[in-house]
Parts: C-alpha cells; structure tokens; sequence
C-alpha cells in the first residue's frame, strides 16, 4: 500500500484497455465501474472486472476497483461481484459523509465472507468532490478503519461551485484534503489532469500539488504515469541531500548535540525526520523505478 504515486483509471467495461493496463506502469490501477461504464453496461462490466481482478493482481498490479456511489442503489452489487482475492480496495465517488463509508464497510464485509477474504483486507478510497463532502471530510476519513486514502474530485466540485476547473477553483479542498489526510494518516491523491496531450500542464500541476503534500494523483491516460512517477519519486539530488542530513546528524549525536549545521543551515530534528522519510520513500519505490 505504500506506492500511490500514479494511480490510474482503467473502464471496466473495455477488455483491451485492462490487458494494456499491466504495462502502463502505474503504481496502483483503479478499474471503472462508475463514469467509465455506460449503464446499460454495467452488469457485464461487472462480471468482466470479477475476472480480470485476480489476473491483473497475480501480474503484480495493486488494484482497487471503483464502484458507483452509494446514493445509485448499485453499490451493492458493484462490490458483491469485485470482491475477492486480490482486490486491494475500493474506491467510493461522491462520499457525502460517514455514514457513506459505514454502509461501504457493511457491504464488503459480506463480500469478503462471501468470496472467503479475510474481513478488512478490502481498503477503500473515498473520493471528496461535493462541497457537502468537503465540509465532512475529517469525518469521512474517521468512518472506517478501512480508509487508507483520500482523493480529490475536481471536476464535479469545480461543476458544483459553478466555475471552469482551475488551480484558484480547487485551492481550498486541496489544502483541506491534504491536512485531513496527513491528520488522520491517510495519503492525500490529487484529481486529475484531464488534457492528456498537455505534458508540460501535467507534470507543472503534479510539482505543484507535490509541494503542498500531496503523495500521488488519479491518471486517466497511460501516458501520463512516467511523468508522474518521477515527479513524485525522490530526485537523485534530494536523496544525496537527505544521506548528508543524516550522516551529520548521527556525528551530531555522537558528539552530543542536539542541531548541527550544514553549509551555514542549521539541522534539527523535523529536518532529519524529513530526510530519514525520504530515503525510506527512495528504498521503496527502487525495485519499481
């Protein structure tokens, strides 16, 4: 669970575009039972996802599957036919409130029993993309311990505001999903950047969402994890950085002191915390990048 740099959609109803999946990269592939599949698609999306879960996972894939939201009636039978070994979480559109995950959890515990899981091992994902969502979203992100994510819906909240999707339009519920995700210890995912032939739009809007703490952002084009990944993965350079924060703070620390100095800088605890992530971050992400 700890790789959520990319994270990208794949329609659940298109058979070729789940086989190409497996190589586009992503660290985590969310398969679309929700705006991706038509509704008179639904029910044999369902049944094509059931089978491409545990053969997309036993390639390696992590895989969360998104359902239609709670207030479609569907939920149910989403989450009935996509749970089973394999499935890593769910990811839930339009969470309102509490009360949204508390009825996910009760549905993927009977699926879980059902398909021989072990209870709780379905994570979920909510999606925070309503203003009514946004004012509820510590609460959302306390619903379950099942949680291990928030993400942010740009294009209906920005629908819903009644204004164009721009950085000023999605400054607010970026901030604010980002310290309820980090209080609550949860990853913050950014929304994504729809113009897939945009690749300096792209990779300026992930350093930018980067810089306030966000850990991964929802792709919804193969060719726009590369960027993201490596946007999101530690530099050679931040690295280096990190490895000689450490070593001085551990001669620091022999010799007594509780700061030390680094060209001029003064080196205390937050900092050193800071690199000892970062190179926690670069051992994990080496054996995919």
């Amino acid at each position: 669970m700890e790789l959520f740099r990319s994270l990208l959609f794949v329609p659940g109803n298109r058979e070729r575009m789940l086989e190409r999946a497996r190589n586009a990269g992503a660290d985590v592939l969310i398969v679309d039972l929700e705006d991706a599949v038509p509704q008179q698609e639904k029910k044999a999306a369902r049944k094509l996802v059931r089978s491409w879960v545990p053969r997309l996972a036993a390639a390696g894939q992590t895989i969360f599957v998104r359902v239609n939201g709670i207030d479609t009636g569907a939920t149910r039978d989403d989450v009935m036919a996509v749970v089973r070994k394999g499935l890593a979480g769910v990811v839930l559109p339009k969470a309102q409130g509490a009360q949204d995950l508390r009825d996910l959890d009760v549905l993927l515990r009977e699926a879980e029993l059902a398909a021989k899981v072990r209870p709780g091992d379905v994570r979920t994902m909510p999606i925070i993309e309503s203003a009514r969502g946004l004012l509820r979203c510590e609460e959302i992100a306390l619903a379950s311990d099942r949680v291990a994510a928030l993400a942010v819906g740009g294009e209906d909240y920005s629908t819903e505001l009644g204004v164009p999707r721009t950085a000023a339009a999605l400054q607010h519920i970026r901030y604010a999903v980002v310290q309820v995700a980090v209080a609550c210890g949860l990853l913050p995912i950014d929304t994504p950047y729809t113009d897939t032939k945009d690749a300096a739009g792209l990779a300026k809007e992930t350093r930018a969402v980067k810089a306030i703490g966000f850990k991964g952002k929802l792709l919804i084009h193969p060719g726009q994890v590369a960027a993201v990944n490596r946007i999101f993965a530690p530099s050679a350079a931040e690295i280096a950085e990190a490895r000689r924060i450490v070593a001085a703070a551990e001669q620091g620390a022999a010799a007594g002191r509780g700061a030390v100095a680094i060209d001029g800088r003064m080196v205390d605890a937050p900092i050193v915390e800071r690199a000892h992530r970062l190179l926690e971050a670069a051992a994990r992400l080496k054996p995919r990048t």
